[in-house]
């Protein structure tokens, strides 16, 4: 889909979540980083970017992710996923201060 120029913010979003479980968190987090371009409202692949930037290592990209997505989140109405969010950063700095 991508070589034929159907690219979209929900297609990198599946590509993303698919490196991801494969454990590619790099080409995970090139792809999510291209979702949340093309919609900055969407708050599952800021949660998912946090997580890829995480288990690559990068703490800040990661805590920086889940602030956009609470952010994100919380202008559309979805509650639960700016909670998720907020759980997730205060995990990752909790094990940051341990």
């Amino acid at each position: 889909m991508l070589s034929a120029g159907r690219d979209s913010a929900v297609l990198r979003y599946t590509l993303g979540n698919e490196h991801l479980k494969a454990g590619n968190h790099g080409i995970a987090a090139a792809h999510l980083r291209k979702a949340v371009e093309y919609d900055p409202g969407y708050a599952a692949a800021w949660r998912q970017l946090g997580r890829a930037l995480e288990q690559s290592g990068d703490v800040a990209g990661a805590l920086t992710a889940w602030e956009s997505g609470r952010e994100a989140a919380t202008a559309r109405g979805d509650v639960q996923a700016g909670k998720e969010m907020d759980v997730f950063s205060r995990r990752l700095q909790k094990k940051l201060a341990e």
